[in-house]
């Protein structure tokens, strides 16, 4: 059986680095606060011997080094680039087998959500969680070492865009959808749950 591999995008929780827009209603420091504190939840939550996790840090070198997020998971740099050149790099490293990336700040994402991923990529090329704002939550392929290099080409993110964009880049693949679930950009969408 092939590894699963479960790629959380993190950064270093620094005020006015992480979380911008909710920091514009919060407070920078309280907005780099919550992150720190919703991916270390999150990464307890979601660690499980049904896939291992790596963590895709920025920036690089501070993020390899980082002392803030657990030790015992394994990180790759994010590297330059837009989203999606960082999400596909990212998928790129992972070992041979299915891959899922993650945002660290969807604080409704559980076990079974990525269970769920993995198990639509047992008979989808690529796999999505949509986000209410026309974006994602998750995105997935079913072999990391052929993620195809037309995937996140032309994407508009952080418009409503940004899933049927990516979807697009994918011509002639079988597409899963999971669970609509929301990220935290705002403190209206923090409200909201």
């Amino acid at each position: 059986m092939r590894q699963k591999t479960l790629i959380v995008m993190v950064k270093e929780p620094h005020p006015g680095r992480v979380k911008t827009r909710l920091g514009r209603d919060m407070g920078l420091t309280a907005a780099a606060w919550w992150f720190r504190h919703q991916v270390t939840r999150l990464l307890r939550r979601l660690e499980d011997p049904r896939w291992q996790i790596i963590l895709a840090v920025a920036p690089d070198r501070e993020g390899l080094q980082s002392r803030i997020w657990p030790a015992h998971l394994p990180r790759l740099p994010q590297g330059t680039g837009t989203l999606g050149d960082r999400m596909a790099r990212a998928m790129r490293s992972a070992p041979p087998g299915p891959a899922c990336v993650i945002g660290a700040d969807v604080p409704g994402i559980t076990r079974s959500h990525i269970a769920s991923a993995f198990r639509a990529l047992g008979n989808h090329d690529a796999v999505f969680g949509p986000a209410p704002d026309g974006g994602y939550w998750l995105v997935g392929t079913r072999n990391a070492s052929a993620v195809p290099k037309t995937l996140f080409e032309g994407v508009r993110w952080s418009t409503e865009h940004a899933l049927a964009d990516s979807i697009a880049s994918l011509p002639g693949a079988r597409i899963g959808k999971i669970q609509t679930l929301r990220d935290v950009d705002t403190l209206a969408d923090l409200r909201a749950l």
